[in-house]
C-alpha cells in the first residue's frame, strides 16, 4: 500500500474534506458507488455490471478490462469493462477531488477518472476529464468539454485539453479543483494547467463554463473506441486500482470565486 501527501491547495482556497474511500471493505459502498452499465458511447460499450470486473482487494478497488472467456456467460460481448460512478449518489458543484491510482497499460486500453453533470444533457452541461490514460502512453490527458469546445470548436480559446507526462504504472494522485471562475488540474499536487471562466464577450458564459452544477464522479477501465481503435486480445486483462479518493467542498465563495 502506498500513501501520498496531498500537495498545497493549488487555489489557495479554503476547502472542507465532506468524503473520501479507501475502499476498506468487502465490495464498493452502495451508499456511493453503483456499477455503469453498457450504453452506445465509445468509453461505454463493453462496460459490464459483473462483480468480478469491479471489486476491492488489498485496500485498492479493482477495475478490469477483460476478454469474456467465461466472465459472464450470459454476457454475449467479447469483451467486458468494469466500473463505478456516483450518478444518483453523490455529487460536487464547487470544490476540490483527489484520486489516487494506478493503471496498467495496453494497446486499445482506456482508464478513466472523470465527472458528469447531474441531469444535464453533453455536452451542454459540460465535462470534466481528471485523467485520462490511452494505450501505451508516458502521458496523461486532463480535459474539460463543454458547447464551447465540442459544438462550436473553440477548443484554444482558451486551451481545454493538457498532456502531462506520467509514470501511469505508478501511484499518482490525479486532482482537479472546480471554482466559480476557473478549473485547476493537476497531479501530485503540481498545478498542470487552468482553465478560465472567459467574459461574456462573444460567448454565452453557459455555454463556456458550464460548471456550476452539481457534477458526479466515474472512475472506469475503457477499452476501445474511435480515440484508441479496437481492442486487442492479446493485451488484456488490464487494471486499474485506485488507492483511496478524497472529495472537499469550497468553503466561503462568492461570485468571483474568492
Amino acid at each position: 500500500m502506498i500513501f501520498l501527501l496531498c500537495g498545497p491547495l493549488l487555489s489557495g482556497q479554503d476547502y472542507r474534506l465532506v468524503w473520501e474511500d479507501s475502499f476498506r471493505g468487502s465490495e464498493p459502498d452502495t451508499a456511493k458507488w453503483s456499477p455503469i452499465t453498457r450504453g452506445p458511447a465509445d468509453w461505454r460499450r463493453y462496460m459490464s455490471a459483473d462483480k468480478a470486473l469491479r471489486y476491492l482487494e488489498n485496500d485498492c478497488l479493482v477495475l478490469r478490462a477483460v476478454v469474456n472467456d467465461g466472465v459472464d456467460p450470459s454476457d454475449t460481448a467479447r469483451f467486458l469493462t468494469g466500473g463505478v460512478y456516483t450518478k444518483g449518489r453523490f455529487s460536487l458543484t464547487y470544490g476540490k477531488v483527489e484520486v489516487c491510482a494506478r493503471m496498467q497499460s495496453g494497446e486499445s486500453v482506456w482508464p478513466a477518472i472523470w465527472m458528469l453533470p447531474e441531469g444535464r444533457e453533453w455536452p451542454f452541461g459540460g465535462e470534466i476529464d481528471i485523467m485520462e490514460h490511452l494505450n501505451n502512453d508516458n502521458f496523461i490527458y486532463q480535459t474539460v468539454h463543454s458547447y464551447h469546445t465540442h459544438v462550436l470548436g473553440r477548443k484554444t480559446d482558451p486551451p481545454h485539453s493538457v498532456r502531462v507526462p506520467a509514470d501511469v504504472g505508478e501511484f499518482n494522485v490525479y486532482g482537479v479543483e472546480i471554482l466559480p471562475d476557473r478549473i485547476v488540474f493537476s497531479i501530485n499536487g503540481n498545478a498542470t494547467m487552468t482553465y478560465p471562466r472567459l467574459s461574456p464577450d462573444g460567448f454565452s458564459s453557459e455555454s463556456q463554463y458550464p460548471f456550476g452544477s452539481p457534477f458526479y464522479i466515474l472512475l472506469d477501465m475503457q477499452i476501445g473506441g474511435s480515440w484508441v481503435g479496437p481492442p486487442d486480445a492479446s493485451d488484456l486483462p488490464v487494471e486499474m486500482h485506485v488507492d483511496w479518493i478524497k472529495v472537499y467542498t469550497l468553503d466561503n465563495i462568492n461570485k468571483n470565486g474568492q
